[in-house]
């Protein structure tokens, strides 16, 4: 099922299989994902064409410094002829919510969605409406114009299960992408999961074995971004205020699991915990200003600390 949704996926979007990756793993383990990218990187289709290849609800929402928390969870509305108030519900209530350069709607609107994201439920009133199952938030931000933006703070963004960025195409591949778009020769997503098949899928990554000692590689690669001089890793300790939350380490095994699974694995490997710690730890590792003046990034701590741990 897999690599038949990959392929699907892939006749909408050409490359970007670090992106189509995340998205997998995110929807299949109960995740969100932060994606960081310049615009006309195909972020949108490619969630349009996840949603297409398993028949998901799916709606975008572009955040605005005028949007309010109503216009994305919903409101009551009063109706005149009965005097009742009834519920509207806003766009959260999909299975794929694109949070549009969320960064640009202010601190009311982003803890809007805190509860969607950890709860699966919102609040409207006095009643609480449980979400459709699954669900998942894509929220991007764009990293080049910054100016009147509000970039989510620590404890919003340790609810992403990973931060992916998202460059640019390389030649070939932008080659493909004008010839295609010129033409008009993009082929119809197909549906290729269903209900049953997708829950399948989430038991089968749950199945994935993870050996006590690759649990215990991961919670010390979580703990060394707390505390690096444990590890003679006291270069570090000037350059990090914050470490990795315990939501870290519980993304990291459930990242690896599903990415094992889509290896054609049945079993958790070293390699697939340090390859997953990027996008599940970078946006968690808090960096001091000092780290700013030697260009010092949180990609580099995590590379540091694999580099210094010793895989099992």
């Amino acid at each position: 099922m897999l690599a038949a949704l990959k392929r699907e996926i892939h006749k909408a979007v050409i490359g970007h299989e670090e992106l189509i990756d995340a998205m997998l793993i995110a929807l299949f383990t109960g995740g969100h994902i932060y994606l960081e990218g310049v615009p006309g990187v195909a972020k949108t289709t490619a969630v349009k064409a996840l949603a297409q290849a398993l028949g998901l609800d799916f709606h975008r929402v572009q955040f605005t410094p005028d949007l309010l928390p109503a216009d994305i969870l919903g409101s009551e509305i009063l109706d005149l002829q009965t005097r009742r108030f009834t519920v509207k519900h806003g766009p959260v209530f999909s299975h794929l919510l694109l949070a549009d350069e969320i960064n640009r709607a202010g601190p009311k609107v982003q803890s809007a969605l805190l509860e969607a994201m950890a709860e699966r439920q919102v609040t409207i009133g006095e009643e609480s409406y449980p979400l459709p199952s699954p669900f998942m938030v894509l929220a991007t931000a764009n990293p080049l114009d910054q100016e009147g933006t509000y970039p989510l703070p620590e404890a919003s963004l340790d609810r992403f299960m990973m931060k992916v960025s998202v460059g640019y195409n390389d030649f070939d591949e932008e080659m493909e992408i004008m010839e295609r778009a010129a033409s008009g020769d993009f082929p119809p997503v197909e549906r290729v999961g269903d209900p049953d098949a997708f829950a399948s899928m989430v038991e089968r990554i749950g199945a994935v074995h993870a050996d006590e000692e690759i649990k215990r590689y991961i919670l010390t690669i979580v703990t060394a971004t707390r505390n690096p001089a444990e590890y003679a890793l006291d270069h570090l300790e000037d350059f990090v205020e914050y470490g990795a939350s315990p939501r870290g380490s519980i993304d990291l095994l459930k990242a690896s699991k599903a990415r094992a699974l889509l290896s054609g694995r049945d079993f958790v490997t070293p390699a697939d915990v340090a390859r997953m710690a990027y996008p599940v730890l970078r946006h968690r590792i808090v960096l001091g200003y000092s780290a700013a003046t030697v260009s010092l990034t949180a990609d580099a701590v995590i590379r540091t600390i694999l580099e210094r741990i010793p895989a099992p």
